[in-house]
């Protein structure tokens, strides 16, 4: 009951920072934050935006089999974050969009817009719902379970209060509210840090010393070509996630354009770029010294990465004040990710579906909407109650974002014109040439593809694009 107190807290402390920042019930406000959100703000709200409650449990554990190596994908980040602020803001802040996606009409046409469109709409409101499936299983262990809640009441409580405090404000209520959650999210991380050096009874030049000197604090892989965690793999693969699943993704976008100028967008987007890494390195200490306090204690280490940092938690290793802080800091990912994606889901309907963006009605029944539907589907993914089903959605969304890259940068890079109307047909069949090339592959050569996939898969848009154009003069993008 104390741990529902303390979330239930949590909500009013959003609530009613919600309630002083958004005021105005307008569309303008809900879909573009008035155009006069701080940089700053952004910037440090973006970092509890980007780490999803999967994030906050699956990093630690994945020192487990890959060592410190997905340092490599974030030092990529980093490069990703610069091409999105130098190339991708410029062109949205030129044509002053609402979403990114109005680009695509601007430069190929209304069949290619509304491709974009419907990709993110379906590979967003499936891939949110999964990922805050896996942390409402985890609420439902700490929290509801105890109280004998059961899961289809949690879930759509869960749900409603997100919709209570994004109703009204949207995109401008979710930069103020971000920042407390990522202040909320860094604090439990240091809490649950702190726990575990008081567990092994370390100061922390001794825990830099344990870290440094643990098999698992290997960052590069340069010898094996074929490794998943391959340097250039991994760098490469990481500039180009940020860049579709950042710079193309409107759930990502919509906070960054919300800010005043293209020159503090661009500020917002480098200062939060640097500082990515850092915290990433940080869960993955935590996991090494997880794995430390483990072994000092004698206790089994779980074979699943996913539980090293939840086994902790339940066996009550870091004792109650990090149990208490988890689930802080959990709630804080994700609701900062849950209630993004309701907001850019609700965005994209209104504005590239029916294209009507000045309609308060329809944005108000299209939010309530679409939190039902996150709902629903959270609640299908309990019913099949599959580890399996949950893996091949995450990489169904996966293969979705290649089409988006292949689109993008076709009408960036090009000059051509499209067909516009073979273009739904290429975003479809794109993914799944792909899926073909990747197994064969495997079989041919044991050369088993990671993140480079979403290149080959944008690759295949962007030829598919490329053999349907004519080269007619295009819209110009400085246009």
């Amino acid at each position: 009951m104390f741990v529902l107190v303390i979330l239930l807290s949590y909500f009013a402390i959003l609530y009613t920072y919600s309630y002083f920042h958004s005021s105005k019930n307008s569309n303008e406000t809900f879909f573009r934050g008035n155009r006069n959100s701080r940089w700053y703000l952004v910037a440090f709200g973006m970092i509890g935006a980007s780490l999803s409650g999967i994030t906050f449990v699956s990093v630690p554990g994945m020192v487990m089999w890959s060592d410190m190596t997905y340092l490599q994908t974030c030092l990529g980040y980093i490069l990703g974050y610069f091409i999105v602020a130098f190339v991708l803001l410029p062109i949205f802040y030129r044509h002053n969009l609402t979403t990114i996606y109005s680009f695509l009409k601007i430069r190929l046409g209304e069949t290619s817009y509304k491709t974009g469109a419907l990709f993110f709409l379906i590979s967003k409101l499936i891939g949110a719902a999964a990922r805050f499936y896996v942390v409402c299983l985890i609420l439902d262990r700490f929290v509801f379970k105890e109280l004998n809640i059961p899961f289809f009441v949690t879930v759509p409580f869960l749900m409603a209060l997100i919709w209570l405090y994004t109703r009204n404000g949207g995109i401008r209520t979710l930069v103020h509210t971000d920042v407390i959650q990522t202040f909320f999210m860094l604090l439990s991380l240091g809490v649950i840090l702190y726990g575990v050096l008081e567990v092994l009874d370390f100061s922390l030049a001794e825990a830099f010393k344990e870290v440094v000197s643990s098999g698992h604090s290997r960052i590069f892989e340069f010898s094996d070509i074929k490794s998943p965690q391959n340097f250039f793999k991994q760098f490469i693969s990481g500039a180009f996630i940020v860049v579709v699943m950042t710079g193309l993704d409107q759930d990502m976008m919509q906070k960054n354009l919300t800010c005043k100028t293209l020159h503090e967008a661009k500020k917002d987007m480098c200062t939060y770029a640097f500082a990515f890494a850092p915290v990433n390195l940080l869960f993955m200490v935590l996991g090494i010294l997880l794995i430390c306090a483990f072994n000092t204690k004698g206790i089994a280490i779980p074979e699943k990465f996913d539980n090293l940092l939840i086994d902790a938690i339940s066996n009550g290793i870091l004792g109650m004040s990090a149990k208490i802080f988890f689930i802080i800091g959990i709630v804080s990912a994700a609701f900062s990710s849950a209630d993004s994606s309701l907001t850019a889901l609700t965005t994209t309907y209104c504005v590239d579906i029916k294209e009507k963006s000045s309609d308060v009605r329809l944005r108000k029944n299209t939010h309530a909407m679409m939190a039902i539907l996150f709902a629903f589907a959270v609640l299908i993914f309990n019913y099949f109650n599959s580890t399996s089903l949950i893996d091949a959605i995450f990489i169904l969304c996966g293969y979705t974002y290649g089409p988006l890259l292949g689109l993008f940068s076709f009408a960036i890079l090009g000059r051509r014109n499209v067909m516009d109307k073979a273009t739904p047909y290429i975003a479809m069949l794109s993914p799944v040439a792909c899926f073909v090339i990747s197994q064969l592959t495997l079989k041919m050569f044991g050369y088993k593809f990671g993140y480079e996939l979403l290149l080959l898969n944008g690759a295949l848009t962007f030829a598919g694009l490329y053999a349907f154009s004519s080269e007619k003069k295009c819209v110009s993008l400085e246009n």
